[in-house]
């Protein structure tokens, strides 16, 4: 599956999903997305871990895993490519000339026929245990799925000022919407087909914010979300830019509230 930001238009998928065991009868498709950006160090690894545990605990559905490369400047590109030809229907790759982690998410989302579309963090920072329970929402109802590191049943290994800026950001969330959101920005995520061709359309930001505007607006527009517990730990090598994202967020946080979509 290729495509170009630069095109303009969104290209249909054309990668095929994997061929279910003998006996086994999928009721539904269910795409992994990994959005990168010169990650070509750690993506293989990634995949292959993610690729195991697929095979093993989501063997009851038709999965695939989605490479979501944005612009990447290094070789993360071959990478992508080389896993999708060592396994074809499991790992597709997609390519954006722009880059923006999520402008990569709705591209791969939005030219995606899978029945839900999920996406994690390549650096797997949130544990997979909770992957059948992110899906196994959206087929239970709920319209969107999201991981929490903020539920008591959750484990998580950060920084404290990793987790007094969360703590931060979720309070400033529930006094500018006043929504019961708790861990807007955890990397690991499901919604439903048809939410994320009515939400992704509307999401303004092309960054890190996307994950907050997704949950904002399928909460203002009556959405059913769901927080999953999950264990996570903090990735020293994460590119998340601290003080430019803050920024970033602050000023989404007052566009989807006083500027909401229409």
């Amino acid at each position: 599956m290729t495509t170009s930001e630069s095109s303009g238009t969104p290209a249909p998928s054309t990668g095929t999903v994997v061929t279910p065991a003998a006996g086994v009868q999928p009721s539904l498709r269910v795409d992994a997305v990994i959005p990168v950006y010169n990650e070509e160090h750690i993506l293989a690894q990634s995949v292959a871990t993610l690729r195991a545990f697929l095979a093993e605990r989501l063997s009851q559905h038709r999965w695939r895993i989605v490479i979501a490369d944005n612009a990447s400047i290094d070789g993360t590109l071959a990478v992508a490519q080389r896993l999708a030809g060592q396994y074809p229907g499991e790992v597709s790759w997609l390519h954006l000339d722009q880059k923006g982690r999520g402008r990569a998410l709705k591209r791969a989302w939005l030219t995606s026929d899978a029945d839900i579309l999920t996406y994690m963090d390549v650096d797997l920072s949130t544990g997979l245990d909770a992957y059948p329970l992110l899906v196994q929402s959206i087929i239970n109802g709920y319209d969107v799925a999201t991981g929490c590191r903020r539920l008591p049943e959750s484990r998580v290994t950060r920084s404290a000022k990793r987790e007094v800026i969360s703590r931060c950001y979720n309070l400033l969330i529930k006094l500018t919407h006043w929504v019961d959101i708790v861990d807007a920005q955890c990397g690991f995520k499901a919604v439903s087909r048809a939410a994320v061709q009515e939400l992704a359309p509307l999401i303004e930001n092309n960054e890190w914010f996307f994950d907050t505007e997704l949950l904002l607006l399928a909460k203002h527009r009556g959405y059913r979300v769901k927080e999953i517990p999950v264990s996570w730990v903090e990735d020293p090598d994460s590119r998340v830019h601290i003080v430019k994202t803050a920024v970033e967020d602050i000023k989404g946080l007052l566009r989807v509230r006083f500027r909401p979509p229409k």
